[in-house]
């Protein structure tokens, strides 16, 4: 049977433990960046950052936690905001789900903590879009309790460390990881050990070239003695990644305003603004699914114009490529049937809603037409 997670004996565990109380802690005291929000630790501080790190890369959140931070500086700001406002704060970050349970959760402190973020991994966790990584990570962070995390950086550094040649991305592996991280967890300096290892990961033992010769684990890392580094951790099987064409309008009225929808929020994107359109069905033209998907979402007939632009965009499970028209109403008046809202604004006024990357992609255009 193949084993779900590394075998190592008591003797090695405690070796490794050891190394890393030893070695790799003081390895991070010199060697860790200079990140914000290693600055002004504070609960809903470690919170936000670590919902924004989630597969999205440091250099890309680092912009977004400042102005979060400025926008929402406490927990009671981000509560009592409208949700439009935070989703405006997220737009481009993408996983916008994220930014609504971010709302969701603190609303839920405010109400049932009293203002105060819940300080026991349990109840962390039953917060609305937190799962257990990123409870570890708080109550870790924040807290200082015995919790471990894993994350992909921790998973690529216990895999190679081990020299656990097993797919990380199956259930049981992973579960097994995690048992393995929390017994190399040094007891009382929980937040350290975390973010020593996810540093070690993010710059040094890197998915591709990383630089053993520099790591403090070099000396007990089975994957650097057995010269099989690059070939751990075992990458997960490919699958063939689904595609759709996609239809949107960019309908106008004689004084030069521009329709938007805003998508219901129990959908992908839910509560961000679109440009009207959907997925294009076998046997129709484009026009054609511009055409149905407008009277079918807001009840109205369009006569479909030029095309406007092209935008190809990839999300986390597909891609898309979104074939945008303009667009006039021949009849009917704009009423949200299968969206949360509708509005008419000009121009400018485009830049003050939150709308997906792909959709921003239009409004860039626009923006530069009028000019």
């Amino acid at each position: 049977m193949v084993p779900a997670s590394p075998r190592l004996s008591h003797q090695k565990l405690r070796a490794l433990q050891t190394v890393i109380q030893a070695r790799l802690l003081p390895w991070f005291a010199t060697h860790q960046r200079d990140l914000p929000w290693r600055r002004n630790r504070t609960p809903y501080r470690v919170w936000i950052s670590e919902a924004m790190l989630a597969q999205t890369r440091v250099d890309t959140v680092i912009p977004y936690f400042r102005r979060f931070m400025k926008r929402f500086p406490s927990l009671r700001a981000l509560a009592t905001a409208p949700l439009d406002d935070v989703l405006k704060q997220w737009e481009g970050l993408g996983y916008y789900s994220r930014a609504r349970n971010l709302h969701k959760a603190a609303q839920m402190i405010q109400e049932h903590y009293r203002g105060r973020f819940p300080r026991t991994y349990a109840d962390i966790h039953a917060l609305p879009g937190v799962g257990p990584y990123t409870a570890a990570a708080i109550a870790s962070l924040a807290f200082n309790l015995d919790h471990a995390v894993l994350d992909g950086n921790v998973i690529r550094v216990l895999c190679r460390l081990t020299g656990f040649d097993q797919d990380p991305s199956r259930q049981k592996t992973k579960q097994g990881l995690q048992s393995l991280a929390d017994r190399l967890l040094v007891p009382g300096q929980a937040g350290t050990c975390n973010e020593a290892m996810m540093e070690l990961g993010a710059i040094c033992c890197t998915p591709s070239s990383p630089t053993c010769k520099q790591c403090p684990l070099q000396s007990v890392c089975v994957a650097f003695r057995t010269d099989t580094v690059d070939q751990l951790p075992v990458p997960r099987p490919k699958k063939a990644v689904p595609h759709k064409e996609v239809g949107a309008a960019v309908v106008r009225d004689d004084k030069g305003h521009v329709l938007i929808a805003q998508r219901l929020a129990t959908s992908m994107l839910g509560g961000l603004w679109e440009f009207p359109g959907g997925t294009q069905e076998p046997n129709e033209t484009m026009p054609e699914c511009v055409a149905r998907e407008l009277k079918e979402e807001l009840d109205i007939d369009i006569d479909v114009g030029d095309r406007l632009m092209i935008v190809r965009h990839a999300y986390s499970h597909f891609t898309i490529a979104l074939h945008v028209y303009w667009a006039t109403i021949r009849s009917g008046t704009p009423c949200p049937i299968e969206c949360a809202d509708v509005r008419w604004c000009t121009i400018d006024e485009l830049r003050t809603y939150a709308f997906s990357r792909a959709d921003l992609h239009i409004v860039d255009r626009l923006c530069a037409n009028r000019g």
